[in-house]
């Protein structure tokens, strides 16, 4: 049976850490405010102390936390529990300048590295249907096998060394284009309103065309239905857009519309909707943030 320590239960990790416990692996959970991750008890996963408890004993390490900083910070606090042979999948959206440290902790202590994100927002999560982006060893896929058939409906290996992040780059595409998405959505929702029209004509328009996808369905309908309840928070939207600019200056590409969505992301998160779901960029449409 697969032991499995998973660091960071927020919306994404606490989904991962149920669909685990279901599927009969003895799991480890941690977070840095303990309160958020004791809900996790009732599952099955026991709930340590410090990650060093958590990782100890551990066949497959998981970080979900929310930036490259905090994934460093809470694995340089594992490092006493760690032991040479485990295999650490990095599954949180951390960029690529995270990625060297990160790979030189698991190097110092021999373990061994996967550059693992994961395309997808709380429902998939919730439904073990994630699509999951891995590159790294062939030692790993073995024992991460069992780890990602839970979590994924689907898993891409493309590359062997996980220091290179060609997960994290694909991942910077495909949660790229979410984000230009889900702001297009609520821009022109926005507009409809503000030109004095009903915004569900907009869906009559698109619905059933072209145009149309069950993502722009999901979108708009949590925007016309005022339910901004997170799959994937604002907050950490901007975040990614940040992440996304890195990494295409640093190829020498422009991502107009990956900045525009950071601007709306940021507009958004001063009129105080930070913890909602990104959707809820459709209020930066309007000066009143309402």
């Amino acid at each position: 049976m697969t032991a499995v320590a998973l660091l960071g239960t927020g919306i994404m990790g606490t989904a991962m850490a149920r669909n685990l416990c279901r599927h009969g692996m003895t799991v480890r959970v941690w977070n840095r405010t303990r309160a958020r991750a004791e809900p996790l008890a009732a599952d099955g996963a026991v709930v340590a102390g410090s990650p060093a408890e958590a990782v100890a004993g551990a066949d497959v390490v998981i970080t979900m936390l929310k930036d490259g900083e905090a994934v460093l910070a809470a694995m340089r606090d594992a490092a006493p529990g760690l032991r040479p042979g485990q295999v650490w999948a990095q599954m949180g959206t951390v960029g690529l300048a995270s990625l060297e440290p990160l790979a030189g902790l698991a190097a110092e202590h021999e373990v061994v590295f996967v550059d693992a994100p994961v395309q997808g927002t709380r429902q998939p999560a919730e439904q073990g249907a994630l699509v999951i982006l891995a590159a790294g060893p062939e030692a790993a896929r073995g024992p991460l096998e069992p780890v990602f058939g839970v979590l994924g409906a689907r898993t891409l290996w493309i590359g062997e060394n996980g220091a290179e992040g060609n997960g994290t780059r694909l991942k910077m595409t495909t949660v790229g284009y979410a984000i230009a998405l889900t702001s297009l959505v609520g821009e022109a929702l926005a507009l409809a309103e503000g030109l004095g029209l009903d915004p569900a004509l907009f869906g009559e328009v698109v619905s059933g065309g072209p145009l149309d996808s069950a993502y722009l369905q999901a979108k708009m309908k949590a925007i016309m239905d005022g339910d901004f309840s997170p799959s994937f928070t604002l907050r950490n939207a901007e975040k990614d857009t940040r992440l996304i600019g890195e990494a295409a200056r640093s190829a020498g590409v422009h991502v107009d519309m990956n900045d525009a969505a950071g601007e709306r992301f940021r507009r958004a998160l001063g009129q105080g909707h930070g913890d909602e779901d990104m959707a809820a960029a459709y209020f930066a449409g309007f000066s009143s943030g309402s």
